[in-house]
């Protein structure tokens, strides 16, 4: 008996009598052999006892903690703690004290026991992680150790099933227990957990596992309540009801609460993840002629399949929603049915929901209300639908052995009399006019479902049938050969399309630059646009446009993380190479990974064959490209800060020795990993240089963001005097680019900057340059005045030291602002002196 005594109490959540039980020297030895007497002797109270002595029961009768009847979860692979985005589900029994009062320690432990496995259960079904028990309370992960595009939803569908689990408990025939849930989604940075349930809070740390504990407190029993994020995420998937804002303790603001009544009706994830009007469909009127084509046989009798294929976000779903839009005014009948990720073993999964949408059939209904029902929803077929009835009804999980009789099949029997039934009942339909039959996703295909498919196809040739059915492109459908079958693939848009999407759902809040921003990270992924452009919104409202670039949509993150977890051990791979960027070299990736050449060209296919990254050329002398730019964010963002921060240092390191990379790319390079390592001083010193070589090449505007790049460098070194006098030529460097693009005002800005900094260590040359810039600048934005007293300030303060350069610039700026000014023969004079200076100085 390893476990702690302090880890056995905070796994009770009975932490606060930890000192107690070691200043009376019980370690779990001794807790065995506690009786309610030494527990009340040492001070504990009457509902602790209880729940304390169901504990000591356990370990007594050699039974295993709950924590360790957990199943075990692997990670994708041996990593460090990562940050990500986290669904956290936290489960309460309400009532548990007071349970404690009434039942004998035995039955109490009974009754937690189920309680636990009810919940467990609901959190596997839904492949969440049961993180912690904190006595009766249940702490679940969605999204760890692996991630699901669909994490929120199945968080939610998870609590929803646990508090109708628990309400089947009855602890007397009078009465059942109830659960209350609260669930909540945020940046969390998650530990390594691997085959244990630690007692640590700090396994996961930020503010998301605290939110979802205060929201399951503010539901009340049988209730589940989520965050905003989390209800953002679940898009129109549920009904749900708001409860308004709540001043949650530990909350400095007000934090809005949604109670989940139950799962929505929508009839597709399309649907379900949409709020408001759509933009218009861009970019695709080839592939919706193709589709328009293909209905015009199947009106005819010729049944047609369609194979419409794309990645994730390219505008599957949303194309079949304008396909059918433009086809409504036809007669025809249209039948939808979605697959499921998290019902992938549940067999006509699609089906069984279908049909009860179409029969009205409510959780509500009794047993008889629900066969009427579904009588009613069926066709007439040749053989009638008496035989297809209990088929049916079975199902859809409805008692029916009352009115129709028992079932005496086999398992095949019954799948082939289902598959049978359901074609008789399409097949009857399309007697009375066109059916386009849909089924979208079959990426998520259930088995049952696949046969189904497979025996509808070869029958609706001669029938008019347009069988649709969406995919993305690593699923290999099973279904080939028919000569009424055909594939469209949708590519990503163009810049001009993606472009178009942005200014739709921007409207006139963006600017070109930011859109022309948003266009090249969404790398033509119609959904990346659309997200992308709501969160540049969302930031101009809170006015954080500057931490655009750094952000992923909550939206897309858990999608993006998922692709990422099914790399296993290449995702190690696969964030090396974000650190690098978009773009990186096999033989920098080498000399990061810390792992034989060998085991890291492995790694390296398996990314290429993933799609996620492309390969140019061969090893040594390869080169990988991330395929979007928020998969590379993606694995970027998942890194811990200060593992970011040493490999970005490595890089420095590994490029500082080589000499065989253009030198002005070298250079760009180093500062830029010099600054995510912050490693100030080679920041400072490269991106100034770096800022030097875009200035030789005309590169105006890039050289002007490397200069304020170094600036913000310099600014976290500590200060000595030359680095003093190196800010203060930076920002004269930063001027010569500003003055090419006319932002004089920002000058002025930078020139004070310099002056402070000048005057502070009695700079009188740099002052005078100051002086001379400063009017110069004034000059130029129409303040003359201001112009002239500048350069007679330069005058003045180079009369001591004497540097000719700033005595022509003076008297050059001069000579203009007094012109400018009206007084041309004052101005003469002026110039006479630059000319009378260069000729000296000649």
């Amino acid at each position: 008996m390893s476990r702690d005594i302090e880890q056995w109490l905070n796994g009770l959540q009975l932490g606060q009598h930890i000192d107690t039980f070691k200043n009376n020297d019980i370690d779990l030895r001794a807790a065995v052999l506690l009786s309610d007497d030494d527990l009340k002797e040492i001070g504990i109270s009457l509902g602790h006892r209880r729940i304390l002595l169901a504990a000591i029961s356990n370990l007594a009768n050699g039974d295993a903690p709950i924590q360790e009847r957990i199943p075990e979860v692997s990670q994708p692979y041996e990593g460090t703690a990562e940050r990500r985005q986290l669904t956290v589900m936290f489960c309460d029994l309400v009532g548990s004290t007071e349970l404690a009062h009434q039942l004998d320690p035995e039955d109490l432990r009974d009754v937690l026991r189920e309680y636990q496995d009810k919940v467990t259960t609901a959190v596997a079904r839904y492949e969440g992680f049961v993180a912690r028990f904190l006595g009766d309370g249940i702490i679940a992960y969605f999204g760890w150790p692996t991630a699901y595009e669909d994490q929120a939803e199945r968080a939610v569908h998870a609590g929803l099933d646990a508090v109708a689990a628990v309400a089947t408990i009855n602890v007397d025939p009078a009465r059942s227990l109830s659960a209350r849930v609260g669930i909540a989604t945020g940046q969390v940075v998650v530990g390594d957990l691997v085959g244990e349930v630690s007692s640590d809070l700090k396994t996961v740390t930020g503010e998301t596992p605290n939110l979802a504990s205060r929201l399951q407190s503010e539901a009340k029993a049988g209730q589940v309540v989520i965050s905003t994020t989390t209800r953002r995420l679940l898009g129109a998937s549920f009904d749900l009801e708001d409860l308004g804002p709540h001043d949650l303790k530990g909350f400095s603001e007000t934090v809005n609460l949604w109670r989940v009544i139950r799962e929505s009706i929508a009839k597709s994830r399309f649907e379900a993840a949409q709020s408001g009007t759509l933009t218009r469909l861009v970019g695709r009127e080839h592939e919706l002629g193709l589709l328009s084509e293909r209905w015009a046989l199947a009106k005819g009798g010729e049944g047609q399949i369609v194979f419409l294929s794309g990645e994730a976000g390219i505008g599957k779903s949303r194309m079949v929603r304008d396909f059918v839009k433009s086809i409504r005014a036809e007669s025809q009948f249209n039948l939808n049915y979605q697959c499921s990720s998290h019902h992938t073993s549940s067999a006509f999964y699609p089906i069984s929901q279908r049909m009860r949408q179409t029969a009205g059939i409510s959780t509500e209904d009794d047993p008889e209300t629900k066969l009427d029902k579904l009588e009613a929803s069926l066709l007439p077929t040749k053989d009638g639908t008496a035989s297809v009835l209990p088929l049916f009804a079975s199902l859809l999980s409805i008692p029916g052995e009352k009115r129709y009789g028992p079932l005496d099949l086999s398992p095949q029997q019954f799948r082939h009399r289902i598959i049978e039934g359901l074609i008789d009942q399409v097949l009857a339909l399309s007697q009375r006019g066109p059916v386009l039959f849909i089924v979208e996703d079959v990426h998520w295909i259930d088995p049952s479902l696949s046969d189904f498919l497979g025996e509808f196809m070869s029958r609706i040739a001669g029938q008019a049938v347009l069988m649709l059915i969406t995919h993305r492109p690593e699923f290999t459908p099973t279904w080939s050969g028919h000569a009424h079958q055909s594939l469209i693939s949708l590519n990503r848009l163009g810049r001009k399309q993606a472009a178009e999407i942005a200014q739709s759902v921007g409207g006139q809040e963006l600017v070109d630059a930011i859109i022309d921003r948003i266009v090249v990270r969404a790398d033509g992924i119609p959904l990346y646009v659309e997200e992308l452009t709501k969160s540049v919104l969302e930031s101009l409202v809170s006015k954080e446009i500057s931490t655009f670039e750094d952000a992923i949509p909550a939206t897309l993150q858990s999608s993006l993380v998922a692709r990422l977890d099914r790399l296993e051990e290449a995702k190690e791979i696969a964030q090396i190479g974000a650190i690098i960027g978009r773009e990186f070299s096999y033989s920098l990736l080498i000399a990061l990974a810390e792992k034989p050449e060998t085991e890291v060209a492995n790694l390296l296919d398996r990314l290429v064959q993933s799609g996620l990254v492309f390969r140019r050329g061969m090893p040594p002398e390869a080169t990988y490209t991330f395929k979007h730019a928020l998969v590379q964010d993606a694995a970027y963002n998942t890194i811990l800060l200060s593992r970011r921060r040493q490999l970005h240092a490595r890089i420095v390191t590994v490029l500082e020795a080589r000499s065989g990379t253009r030198q002005e790319d070298r250079t760009n390079l180093i500062a830029h990993h010099a600054f995510q390592a912050e490693d100030w001083e080679a920041a400072f010193k490269y991106s100034q240089e770096a800022g030097l070589n875009a200035m030789d090449r005309a590169a105006i505007r890039e050289a002007a963001a490397l200069f304020g790049q170094a600036l913000a460098a310099g600014a976290k070194i500590p200060e000595t005097r030359e680095l003093q006098e190196r800010s203060i030529d930076l920002r004269f460097e930063l001027r010569n680019a500003l003055w090419s693009t006319g932002a004089f005002e920002e000058i002025l800005i930078h020139l004070n900057d310099a002056e402070l900094l000048a005057t502070r260590i009695e700079d009188s040359i740099r002052i005078g340059w100051i002086s001379v810039y400063r009017s110069a600048s004034l000059w130029q934005i129409g303040r003359s005045a201001d112009a002239r007293h500048a350069a007679q300030e330069a005058l003045t303060i180079n009369k001591a030291p004497g540097d000719l350069s700033l005595e022509i610039g003076a008297n050059f700026y001069l000579g203009c602002a007094t012109v400018t000014s009206g007084d041309c023969r004052l101005a003469e004079t002026h110039f006479q002196n630059v000319s009378d200076v260069l000729e000296g100085d000649l």
